[in-house]
Parts: C-alpha cells; structure tokens; sequence
C-alpha cells in the first residue's frame, strides 16, 4: 500500500495543509479535507472517511486529506488503517501531521513520509515583506525582524501577527502585543538549556516582565513543541501540564500555580 498513503509532517504552521491542497488541486480527482484535530474519534474514521471512500465519484481517484492526523485517537488510527486497507484500490489518504511519532506503526508502516523543512527567518521575512508591499502597507525592516522572530518556526502566525498591527495602511508594532507574543518561545528557550540552577529565575522573570495573565496559549504551545523540550521525559511533562492546565481555571492566582508548574517541569527534564 506504501505510495498510496502520504505523511507530510512539519511543525504548526510551516504549510502542511496548503501543501497537501496544492497536490489535490493539481490532479484529476475527488477529494475530502477533513480537520482531524477537531473530529478525531473512532465515529469519524468510520462514518465520514467510509462514506467518502465507498460511494461513486465523478473522477477516476479519491483523495482523503487528514489534516493534523496526530490528533486522532490510537483506535480511531486503528480503525482508518483498516479502512486504508479496505480502500486502497480507488482511494488515496494524505496524511498531515507535527510529530509523526504519533502515528501508530502499522500506519506508518504503509506511508511514504516526507518531512518538511520551515524555511528560515530571512526566508521568512522576506515572504513577509512581499506580502505587505503587494498590499500597499508600509513597514519598516526592524519591525518586520520583530514580528518574525516572534512567531518563528510559525509562518501563519507571524502572517496573522504581522495582519493585526496594521493600521491605516502602515505595520505599526504593539509593544505589549510583540511581548505577550514572544515571552512564549523565550520559555521554550529557557526550558531547552541545561542550565537548572537559573532555568527557574529566568522564566520566573520573563513571566514578571511579560505582564500575562492569561497562559492558555502557553499551554497549548509546550504541548505541541514537547518533543523539543521535553529531553526523553515526555509521558511525565505531559502529565505534568495537564495537572496545571486543568487548575489554571480555577485557582486564585495563575501565576503562582504557572510557576510551581515549571518547578515540576524542571525538576523533571534536566
């Protein structure tokens, strides 16, 4: 079956899901897109892909995208890969997910897989740049820099970030925006060091200075970036921030409870 199921992995933001439009766009088929990051379940698998792949089409081929696939369920997994079986004759699947880790092995098995590679942050700026000159918006090259380095390796969100400081026709950088923004990847940064003894105190200040108050973004980023500052110890860090995320809603003070959340984070990875 390997040729007729694709994984295209990257990080968040890095085009996955455009890339896997393009290629059904450019050939003669029937096709689905189905965001399996919201509708991950096994009644999914069985219902929607089982009903796209087993009725008659006006093309030749059927194409099935999964788009951020890592989110299905390992029985929800199990059950398309019968289905991939099944259908294998007329129907083709492209996968996409961040870490194809992920998949479970019988799947993976039966994939070609192909990494994609972010482009840099001077690629990055420079696809920025082109985008606001086609739309008339002014900039200056400094605060292009800032965006970037912001939402780095996420090109959508430093798309969408660059979108919400225009105004009147001009990229005018929100300082307390810029920071809330980036005070996030300053954390992963810290947590990816070996440095133990000042991983706390520096992260403890970067929150001080950021100002927030609201960390469900934060949250949501250590989860999808665990791979790279988790340092083998990813079952435990993933325990670990589902116990804080889940007090964030309630207790009185989120700050408190963000920091003793890191003093267990660190004290497990390094």
């Amino acid at each position: 079956m390997a040729g007729k199921v694709v994984i295209l992995s990257a990080p968040s933001g890095s085009g996955k899901t455009t890339l896997a439009k393009l290629i059904v766009n450019s050939i003669d088929c029937d096709y689905i897109v189905i965001n399996a990051s919201d509708e991950n379940n096994v009644d999914t698998v069985r219902n929607k892909v089982r009903q796209f792949a087993s009725t008659i089409g006006f093309k030749d081929m059927k194409v099935i995208v999964l788009d951020e696939c890592d989110y299905i369920t390992p029985n929800a997994q199990a059950a398309l890969r019968n289905l991939m079986e099944t259908f294998s004759k007329h129907c083709r699947f492209i996968l996409t997910c961040n870490f194809v880790e992920r998949i479970i092995d019988p799947i993976q098995s039966r994939c070609q897989s192909f990494q994609i590679i972010p482009p840099d942050r001077k690629q990055v700026a420079q696809h920025l740049a082109n985008i606001l000159t086609n739309e008339n918006v002014q900039y200056d090259v400094k605060d292009i820099a800032t965006i970037v380095n912001s939402g780095y390796p996420d090109i959508r969100r430093v798309i969408n970030g660059a979108q919400r400081q225009v105004v009147n026709s001009k990229l005018t950088i929100d300082e307390n925006t810029i920071v809330q923004n980036d005070y996030k990847n300053q954390v992963l940064d810290i947590l990816k060091t070996q440095d133990k003894k000042n991983s706390f105190k520096n992260i403890r200040q970067l929150l001080a200075d950021s100002k927030v108050t609201d960390f469900s973004d934060l949250f949501r980023l250590m989860f999808d970036t665990i791979d790279e500052w988790g340092q083998g110890h990813i079952a435990e860090c993933i325990l670990i921030l589902s116990k804080y995320q889940q007090s964030d809603a309630i207790v009185v003070d989120k700050e408190i409870n963000i920091m003793a959340m890191f003093v267990e984070l660190i004290g497990s990875i390094k």
